[in-house]
């Protein structure tokens, strides 16, 4: 297939698709025609640096057994077509190794509500929400989907974070809690299909208000979907404990921990100014969640306690070849 021939097809294929309204409760599949073995995947995608990782990603999923289809949607408006032609031609060349297809989508707007639209190419009961530059082992994947399998009405991932009470400032922060959870993130997230009609379709003013808060922000999309998944579910978010991940968009990767002392000392730079962009982050965030509890006047976020493991192993320590390691390895 030749590159302006996939040209047309991307553009095809985007214009199309938008073309539909997804709200649109007629051209929904009734729930008794999804696939509920399976699962649909969702990856967004904006920076064109990561599209060779985001590659990687998307064809270690489409060879997994248990995924329907991969979809990619591209959130850049300013992409050149040709760019994302050349992509699309990559994708579908790499799921014909696989038992999954993978679909490049050309999003109408940067808008982060976008990742949740309930699109009609989704035949799926299960959704995984994920970034582009977040990578867990597919045994770990597989666990968590068992996991979702027995909690379908509950959000399910491997990163989570808490919402908390400051009584001196009389309003919520968003933090990083030792013992208990009320949010899990989009890095990698579980959830039933019909939580996205719920997100990107229900609630009339008061999700128009929380959705628009999103654009505003450009931030906090996560933490609404969290408040639509408890409100309807009145139950917490279930942590996964993964044996392999590896989140590529953390800006501690880029901290050289080797070398001379220049390096060194660039570290440290390094780590002063995420620690700064950090405290601003978590600040933006505390600040969507004292907007969303406004408008919807209620706090529905509950918190969760613990982690789901696949298997605990034995915990005593044994010499084997001169050296100590779990009794069971």
């Amino acid at each position: 297939m030749n590159l302006l021939l996939t040209t047309f097809m991307l553009l095809f294929f985007s214009n199309s698709s938008l073309s539909i309204d997804p709200c649109d409760p007629m051209v929904q599949k009734g729930p008794r025609t999804l696939r509920s073995d399976k699962i649909t995947i969702l990856i967004n995608g904006y920076s064109e640096s990561r599209i060779s990782l985001l590659q990687s990603i998307a064809t270690k999923y489409s060879s997994t057994p248990f995924v329907f289809a991969v979809l990619v949607l591209w959130g850049n408006p300013s992409t050149p077509t040709q760019t994302l032609a050349q992509f699309s031609q990559n994708l579908t060349h790499s799921s014909s190794f696989g038992s999954a297809t993978i679909s490049l989508i050309r999003q109408k707007s940067s808008s982060l509500n976008n990742r949740f639209l309930p699109r009609t190419a989704i035949q799926t009961v299960a959704v995984l929400i994920c970034d582009d530059d977040v990578e867990i082992d597919v045994n770990s994947f597989s666990f968590a989907f068992r996991v979702w399998e027995s909690n379908p009405s509950r959000l399910i991932g491997f990163f989570a974070r808490s919402h908390s009470l400051d009584l001196s400032r009389k309003g919520w922060i968003y933090t990083v809690h030792p013992d208990r959870y009320s949010i899990v993130l989009t890095k990698f997230m579980i959830m039933r299909k019909d939580y996205l009609f719920s997100y990107s379709c229900g609630g009339g003013p008061l999700m128009d208000q929380m959705r628009s808060i999103v654009d505003r922000a450009r931030n906090c999309e996560d933490i609404l979907m969290n408040f639509v998944v408890a409100d309807e579910s009145r139950a917490g978010p279930i942590l996964v404990g993964a044996k392999w991940a590896r989140d590529w968009g953390d800006k501690r990767n880029e901290v050289d921990e080797g070398g001379d002392r220049q390096r060194r000392l660039k570290g440290v730079v390094a780590e002063v100014g995420l620690s700064s962009r950090r405290r601003e982050h978590r600040k933006r965030r505390g600040e969507c969640i004292n907007e969303f509890h406004r408008v919807l006047g209620r706090m529905p976020l509950r918190y969760s306690y613990g982690k789901v493991v696949n298997s605990v192993g034995e915990q005593g320590l044994c010499r084997k070849g001169g050296k100590l390691v779990f009794c069971d390895h």
